[in-house]
């Protein structure tokens, strides 16, 4: 039998606005006030009818989530950090998948699901500006990513170049002096460009060439990727002593190759991959990566929807830089690495 905020209200004795106030969290009840039907929720197990209350405000209580590759882990950490950030807020998130095909970005941000979604929070590939400049829809959209659109959208991303620099920095102030840059894209993809940017301006900065003969272009981000890029570079007869990856798969793909080709991580050659997840921690030899901030970036494309649903006047689009640090493992400092040692 469902609880009503009535009988919330009977068994505190209180009117059932009293109890609405409470469960609203409104200010202006008294701590006496809110204890004593607090202590009738938690006898009578009431739970809100979110659906009832969404509704009220003229909202579903619905945000979508497009990703472009839901098998990445990267991409699944993320979308658990916006469903629990939306939990938070009382909302609950639809996934969409968009495969980082361009026609599946335009038709997720045209609002195809508008009717059942309060905003939209997207994590674009292929989309291009002119895809967005005539957007109808006037669902909120916020973006996720590196693509740069110069347009009136939020937009959460991380210093991708920075963060690149970091690794390489990293790398070079281990004494490594040849540092291939695997997962350069083939196709068009902004982050890449960006952290290969960032592999360069370091090494330049450092005093090293950034040798085009030690990147290796890919099709996709995955392990498998990552292992045939590193074999192609192994096979030109280049022998780096360092690898920066583009991506977390890629470099554990790179560190099985070199384990079936006799050579150590980091002995041989150390390893640095991107977006550190979960897989990267647990291998035979621990993996050093930047790692995104994916807790914030969640909230903060979360909050940005909310923010543009809450008033009259909705705040100014804005660009928020995420944070980021690199974490510090046995891939380029060997066994005596401590476990998650890290650097801002």
């Amino acid at each position: 039998m469902r609880v009503s905020l009535k009988d919330v209200a009977a068994h505190a004795g209180v009117s059932i606005k009293t109890v609405s106030n409470v469960v609203n969290n409104y200010e202006h009840v008294t701590p006496a006030m809110r204890e004593r039907v607090q202590e009738s929720i938690d006898a009578l197990g009431y739970r809100p009818n979110l659906t009832a209350r969404h509704l009220r405000k003229g909202r579903t209580g619905i945000i979508a989530l497009a990703l472009p590759e839901l098998g990445n882990p990267y991409f699944a950490e993320l979308a658990a950090a916006v469903i629990d950030a939306a939990s938070a807020h009382d909302y609950i998130v639809l996934l969409d998948h968009t495969g980082g095909l361009r026609e599946q970005e335009v038709l997720v941000s045209q609002g195809f699901r508008a009717r059942v979604i309060d905003g939209l929070i997207l994590s674009p590939i292929e989309l291009e500006t002119e895809d967005l400049r005539d957007r109808a829809e006037s669902v909120p959209l916020v973006l996720l990513g590196e693509r740069d659109y110069a347009l009136p959208y939020d937009h959460i991303a991380i210093d991708n170049v920075a963060a690149a620099r970091a690794a390489v920095r990293h790398l070079v102030g281990l004494g490594r002096r040849e540092v291939a840059f695997i997962g350069a894209r083939r196709g068009r993809s902004e982050p890449a460009q960006l952290r290969i940017r960032g592999w360069r301006e370091e090494l330049s900065a450092a005093g090293l060439p950034a040798d085009d003969g030690l990147v290796a272009a890919t099709d996709g981000w995955g392990h498998m990727d990552g292992a045939a890029a590193m074999a192609r570079i192994l096979e030109s007869g280049r022998r780096p002593d360092a690898v920066f990856a583009y991506n977390d798969p890629m470099a554990i793909g790179a560190m099985r190759v070199l384990h079936e080709r006799g050579l150590r991580v980091p002995e041989d050659i150390a390893v640095v991959g991107f977006d550190d997840v979960v897989e990267g921690r647990f291998g035979a030899v621990t993996l050093t990566s930047v790692s995104p901030d994916k807790g914030a970036i969640g909230r903060l494309a979360v909050e940005s929807v909310l923010a543009r649903l809450g008033g009259d006047t909705p705040p100014e689009p804005r660009r928020v830089w995420a944070d980021y640090r690199l974490v510090e493992r046995e891939s380029t400092l060997g066994r005596a690495a401590p476990d998650g040692a890290q650097k801002g």
